[in-house]
């Protein structure tokens, strides 16, 4: 083409996306369709603001709770004072802040619940998927592994989930970490049996037989292919079991089975009921404890349905 020629030059091309940006953005679109979705669930955001405010109560109380004042020999009240500008939430018999208490109790209990709910859903993950994935291609040895598997966790299913806990951490040494422990060793086999049943799903599907016949291991097929597509409903299951785990440990350090040395809410609750705040009607030492497991546990239980209709596309339909 000669300087003289009126045709335009024609323009460069685009440059072609590489495979991994191509996946980042389709990634990014997906996200952004899941927040949009999230945020349009008016139960699942009241939940998702409660929580937030509670996880930042919880995270900044060393800078407004003075914890030599949550110490017996520290406290700053009177014993039973109620409620008032001072002590908003009264005092409890050893005239430390119940609002104190409860603000601080908030860190351990969500801990507590966090973890437990960590341990849970990564031992019924793990034996959901292992159960799934060797009962439909494992042979003979693998649909007996699976059987094992899904029996054992029909028996776990089977027994008092409480009562279970109660015994180990009766059993074990007493302590936090036994408390988490107790927890999470007793309410896996819903997520067992609920990931074991997305994994037959996914494990019919298409691209998991072409890695199957292109020589893909076992372990390659669960980890690449099974486990990246059970995630979704891991997720809120994980955000179920988080509610169920905080009631679980208000419920044994009540029963006066967890960590004497921390303040939790169930611990607040025991302390109160060993005073005889129930009997000498002492309501702000037992009543904001309770709303405050009552909440969070709603306010988990909120979000996990809400997630469970985002990923839920009948569930989605159904709302």
């Amino acid at each position: 083409m000669t300087d003289l020629d009126p045709r335009p030059a024609p323009e460069a091309a685009a440059p072609t996306p590489s495979p991994r940006a191509l996946a980042r953005r389709r990634r990014r679109r997906a996200l952004g369709r899941f927040a949009r979705s999230y945020a349009r669930n008016r139960a699942g955001m009241t939940g998702l603001i409660s929580l937030l405010l509670i996880a930042t109560a919880a995270l900044t109380a060393p800078l407004f709770v003075d914890q030599a004042h949550l110490t017996v020999t520290g406290a700053p009240g009177q014993s039973y004072a109620p409620p008032s500008p001072e002590y908003p939430l009264g005092t409890d018999n050893f005239g430390r802040s119940v609002l104190d208490l409860i603000i601080w109790g908030a860190r351990v209990s969500l801990v507590v619940g966090l973890l437990a709910t960590v341990v849970s859903v990564s031992l019924g993950t793990l034996i959901g998927v292992t159960a799934g994935h060797f009962g439909t291609s494992g042979g003979l040895g693998g649909r007996i592994t699976s059987t094992v598997l899904m029996r054992i966790t029909d028996w776990f299913l089977v027994l008092p989930t409480l009562v279970l806990a109660v015994a180990l951490a009766a059993v074990l040494p007493g302590g936090t970490g036994t408390v988490i422990a107790a927890i999470g060793l007793t309410v896996w086999p819903p997520t067992a049996r609920l990931v074991r049943a997305q994994t037959l799903a996914v494990e019919a599907r298409p691209y998991v037989e072409r890695a199957r016949a292109l020589g893909g291991s076992h372990a390659h097929v669960m980890l690449w292919h099974v486990l990246p597509n059970v995630m979704p409903v891991v997720l809120a299951q994980t955000t179920l079991l988080v509610a169920t785990s905080i009631i679980a440990e208000s419920t044994l350090a009540f029963l006066g089975m967890g960590d004497p040395t921390t303040i939790s809410w169930g611990g607040i609750l025991e302390a109160a009921r060993t005073a005889g705040a129930v009997s000498a009607g002492i309501w702000w030492y037992m009543i904001p404890p309770g709303l405050a497991i009552a909440v969070v546990a709603l306010s988990f239980t909120l979000c996990g349905r809400a997630l469970e209709s985002v990923i839920n596309p009948r569930l989605r339909e159904n709302s």
